[in-house]
Parts: structure tokens; sequence; C-alpha cells
């Protein structure tokens, strides 16, 4: 397109703020590609709802897992039996599947990208929102970060989230470096006695203000598909620079606070006991995040999308090898190491449940008021299925949930529990999804 040749990587909008050049980058567009290319203690209002999602890779073993009854008087069968502690504060989902309508199954993504985002793609390059920046759009303003995502194994692309088609956000594979960015210098402490603002950022006139008339041309010059990376791309900058307003403004005190004790740096990498590990912390410091209000919308992944990275210590084979190469045991009917991986990966969400149910906010916990959506890749790894996934919630999002039941909803669209939750967190979403994802109708039986 004639726009192309105008504009090249380099290119950059200028403008003056108090007297000084101010330069802005652009990302990469459409024309830098070639063709194929409990209650406030200040306000007396309600403290605010958080959410999380929780991604392990590999799924359930089929015919292991699925309880018999529905409701709420269920019982959870041995492969979930490591949740009993925790039975009551989730809910348990069964029978639902994600639709290719035609496309070609990209295994180990296809299925994770339907129930992050509600629609499944030709190709890996169409990753567009996910729930929780969509969630977060709705009860995350006014925190210093939008959300934090965390990958456990050590692999930077161990996420699902992402915000518009600007690519996935990173995730953190350091649990120090987490602390540091979380509650170092800039960390203001809400029940802290003295607020004072840091001079380090007492910028209040808008860079973008200050490059509006080069941004408005610009606009005017590019594809729509380009205008839309823009204006993603703006928001973004509007965002840090909305994170130093509130960094300049005193916190609401928030009883429940408790800053985390400094760690100790901790090796990374994807044995099992070093992905338990750095769960364990970054499950730590993200719930003394949402606590002190840093921020409400938080995202744990136990290994990267093809499942390959958490192997048990003194083995060669990873997890995602074994599912394919581990005989069926002929006496049981399934393969005894992935039925123990899998139940390991239980274990660390119930941890994680039981940590958040355990931060004390008056008379209820941070658990309460947070919605927590747990999903996988595939319904069962082995056969690498789209069908009959393991999906789990937990916490009731400030009482807008009932927890502690199953939902069997053989053959419906994943999505529908994606849409309950928006719908719980009081979004005005009629739909969530696309194609046969679509999902129109909540799971009304645990709306309150």
């Amino acid at each position: 397109m004639a726009v192309s040749k105008r504009l090249n990587r380099r290119t950059v909008l200028r403008g003056m703020l108090g007297g000084a050049a101010v330069t802005v980058g652009l990302p990469i567009l459409e024309c830098h590609l070639t063709s194929n290319g409990a209650a406030l203690a200040a306000t007396g209002n309600a403290l605010p709802p958080c959410f999380g999602t929780w991604y392990w890779g590999l799924g359930l073993i089929q015919g292991l897992w699925e309880p018999k009854e529905t409701g709420p008087n269920y019982s959870l069968r041995e492969h979930l039996k490591v949740l009993e502690p925790v039975k009551d504060k989730i809910n348990l989902f069964s029978g639902m599947q994600v639709f290719l309508d035609g496309k070609v199954n990209q295994n180990h993504y296809s299925g994770a990208q339907g129930q992050a985002t509600g629609m499944v793609s030709k190709n890996g390059s169409d990753y567009s929102s996910s729930i929780d920046t969509l969630i977060g759009q709705h009860i995350g303003r006014g925190t210093r970060f939008r959300s934090i995502e965390v990958g456990n194994n050590g692999d930077r692309r161990a996420t699902w989230s992402a915000r518009g088609f600007n690519g996935m956000n990173p995730a953190e594979i350091s649990p120090m470096a987490v602390y540091r960015r979380i509650f170092g210098p800039e960390f203001k402490d809400p029940n802290a006695a003295d607020f004072t603002p840091d001079v380090n950022v007492m910028v209040r006139q808008s860079v973008l203000s200050a490059i509006s008339e080069h941004r408005n041309a610009l606009m005017g010059e590019v594809s729509a598909a380009d205008r839309q990376r823009l204006d993603e791309y703006f928001t973004s900058v509007r965002d840090i620079e909305n994170k130093l307003a509130v960094e300049l403004q005193r916190p609401a005190a928030l009883p429940g606070c408790r800053v985390p004790e400094a760690l100790v740096e901790e090796e990374v990498g994807d044995l099992l006991d070093q992905v338990k590990t750095n769960h364990r912390l970054f499950a730590r410091l993200l719930a003394g995040a949402m606590s002190c209000g840093q921020t409400r919308v938080v995202n744990f992944a136990m290994g990267n999308g093809t499942g390959n990275t958490i192997r048990r210590n003194g083995e060669i084979v990873s997890y995602h090898s074994l599912t394919h190469e581990e005989a069926v045991d002929p006496a049981l009917g399934y393969q005894v190491k992935c039925k123990a991986l899998a139940e390991e990966m239980m274990g660390c969400f119930r941890e994680l449940v039981q940590l958040l149910d355990g931060v004390k906010e008056g008379d209820g916990t941070l658990l309460d008021r947070t919605l927590l959506y747990a999903f996988t890749d595939h319904g069962e790894a082995r056969t690498h299925s789209l069908q009959k996934y393991p999906i789990l919630t937990a916490g009731s999002g400030g009482g807008r949930m009932k927890t502690g039941y199953h939902i069997n909803a053989e053959g419906d669209a994943a999505t529908r529990v994606g849409f309950t939750l928006q719908r719980a967190l009081g979004m005005p979403v009629g739909s969530w999804g696309t194609e046969s994802n679509t999902a129109t109708k909540p799971f009304s039986e645990i709306l309150v």
C-alpha cells in the first residue's frame, strides 16, 4: 500500500512537553509487514473483585475424574481427591468442548485459545484479547498493574494473556523480579500512616497530548487494521500515564494487605520441584499484590503451550512425551506416570486456593472476592482431545457466584464457563465467543 512507503519501523511521533522534545515509538503495524504477514476503610465501599486465570497443560485422564453426581452434592473421584480440602470453594465443569468449525486442530493451542479468547483461529498469529484483559477493563482500573502474568517453568512464552492483536503478554519467570516489581521502591503501603508522592513519578501533563497533532495525522494515513492496532497501542501508553497518576495518590487503606517477606532467589527451571516451588512463591506474591490493591487481575501458567516442560527429577522424558510414549497399564487401564503428574498439577491448584483463602479481609478472605478460572489445552492429552474438558473455578467473586457445584454440560461450548464468569462480574455482555464457540447462556444455577 502507498502508506508503507511513507512509514517505516523507525517512525516515531514527536511533540513538545514542558518545553522538552517528546518522542513515542510505534508498534509493528500492518503497513510495516509484507503482504503475507469486605469494605474499604476510607469509603465504606465493598472491596473490589479480583480475577485470575490458572492454566495447566495436558488435561486429565478421562474416566478417572468426572463425578457421577451433578449439583452441590457430588463426590470427587480418585483423580481429583487432592482437591477435597477445597471442594466447597470450587466449581467443577465437565462434558464441554472447543469447536474447530472446519479448522485444523493446532495441538496444545486451539483448545486453550478457544477457552482463553472465545475463538479458534486458522493459525497462531490471530490470537486476540483474552478473557483476563476483557475482565480487567471492567474491574481493574485504578491499580498500578492492569494484570500480572507469571510462568512457573521458566518460559516467558508460558502465557495465554493478550491485549488486542499486539501479541501475548510475556510471563514473568523470576519470583525475585516479581517481588521487586510489585514491592520495590515504588510500592506505597496502603496502611502506612504517612504518604509522600515519589518525585520521580510527578508527571501530570499527558505525553499523548504532546504528540496529538502528529498522532491524528498518522491515524488518517493508515489502514483500518492499523488504526485498530494504534488505538490499542495508545491505550497502553495511556495506561502507563494512569499508573503514574495512581502512584501520586494516597491509596485507600486495606486492612488485609500483607507485604510478603523478601525472597531468596530460587533456581528457575522445568523440573517438577522447581515448577512447584516457583508456583508457591508466585502465589504468595500475587496474593500480596491483590490484597494490597496493586492489581486485580493475575494469570498463572504451569507450563507452556506444548506441556513439554514439566519433568520429574531424575527423568529425561518430559510430561508431554510421556503422554505419547508411556504404555497404558493393562490392569489399571491408564498411564500411571501421567496420572501422577496430573495430580501434582491439581495439588498446586489446591495450594493456590488455600493460600488465597488464608488471606483474611475483615469477615472474609481474599478468595471470597476472587474468581479463579482454571483451564487446560486438551480434555485428554494422549488422544489430543478437544472434548470433555475438565474446567474449574474457585472463589465467589465477592458473593457473585455459588461454589461447591459439579456441572455437566455434555456437548456444550466450553466458552459457557468464561461467559458465566463475565456475567458474574457484572460485565454487560450478551454473548462471548465466535462461530460454534459462541456462548449466550450462562450457568444460571451458580449465579447469585
